[in-house]
């Protein structure tokens, strides 16, 4: 029997995946194109992905349900596709362990507007639609629920609530950081800092507090929110940060840093606390079979003494 997620972090850091959306348009998505729906016409597709990851040594997979709310979904035609598409997905990252021992974490991503007043987005609509994504993730058997990419606790909340109440047998809440212009500090589009998003999420029942994406949050300041968490609450940390900075080339988008480069900083983010790492937007299969190396040569010199 596997462990819970929970537990397995106490043992061991555990290793995430890398980004799902540039690998979906490297496989053929076409920009704009709805790449949650992929489960249920292009499963092989996502499959194969999600298989490389495995392969580079991931112990857990997020969903391909970054878009799987049902507001999402109806901007490409398939809000009533919701249900069915954040089940496939479960199912598809199960199957790319091939029965290896991995965990399955659901992936719910912003709904892409601002709640009233600052937006015309109604507060009931946004917490039906993380409900019914939330139940069909954990009714189609994830390990945990993410709510990733948060820059405001409303929105925030209303997704870990969702993620609670549907029984999620762990739930993370993740923010999205920015650098400040004058290099000082970290704090997400509207305003929040990393203390105040740690209380906020322990407030609300997270069991693992995370943070992704965000302008200038590569690994050294992944690690620095990592230790300000663990200053402000007493919780497990995650951290998938970007592979550094998109520029266009060739009308692609490509992130500048190497899986070397980035690998530097994986054995720093274990000694701030972090527990589970991968990589968020750029990062690859190879990204995280670097991180695989670094953080097993560094186990084994630990456990060794030396």
């Amino acid at each position: 029997m596997t462990a819970r997620l929970l537990d397995s972090i106490i043992d061991r850091p555990l290793l995430a995946d890398g980004a799902m959306g540039t690998e979906l348009f490297l496989a053929g998505l076409e920009q704009g194109g709805c790449g949650e729906a992929w489960n249920l016409t292009h499963p092989a597709r996502v499959l194969a992905i999600q298989r490389r990851y495995v392969d580079a040594g991931s112990d857990c997979l997020l969903t391909n349900t970054f878009g799987g709310s049902r507001i999402m979904l109806a901007r490409h035609g398939h809000a009533g596709d919701a249900v069915a598409i954040n089940a496939a997905a479960v199912g598809i990252a199960r199957e790319a362990f091939g029965g290896r021992t991995g965990y399955v974490i659901g992936d719910i991503g912003p709904f892409g507007g601002l709640l009233e007043p600052f937006g015309d987005a109604r507060e009931a609509d946004v917490r039906e639609a993380f409900d019914e994504q939330a139940r069909a993730l954990v009714d189609a058997g994830v390990d945990a629920i993410i709510i990733e990419t948060q820059t405001s606790l409303e929105e925030l909340g209303l997704g870990l609530r969702a993620a609670r109440d549907a029984g999620s047998p762990c739930v993370i809440g993740s923010m999205a950081y920015d650098v400040t212009r004058d290099g000082s500090t970290f704090r997400t589009m509207m305003g929040v800092d990393p203390e105040h998003a740690a209380a906020f999420m322990q407030e609300h029942g997270a069991d693992i507090v995370a943070l992704n994406c965000g302008t200038g949050m590569d690994m050294a300041r992944a690690r620095d929110a990592a230790e300000r968490y663990r200053k402000a609450v007493d919780l497990p940390v995650m951290v998938q940060p970007n592979a550094g900075q998109p520029a266009l080339v060739d009308m692609r988008l490509v992130y500048n840093e190497t899986p070397e480069h980035m690998g530097r900083g994986v054995v720093p983010l274990v000694q701030s606390g972090a527990r589970i790492i991968g990589g968020c937007c750029g990062s690859t299969p190879e990204h995280i079979r670097e991180f695989r190396r670094t953080l097993d040569a560094w186990l084994q010199r630990s456990e060794a003494g030396t």
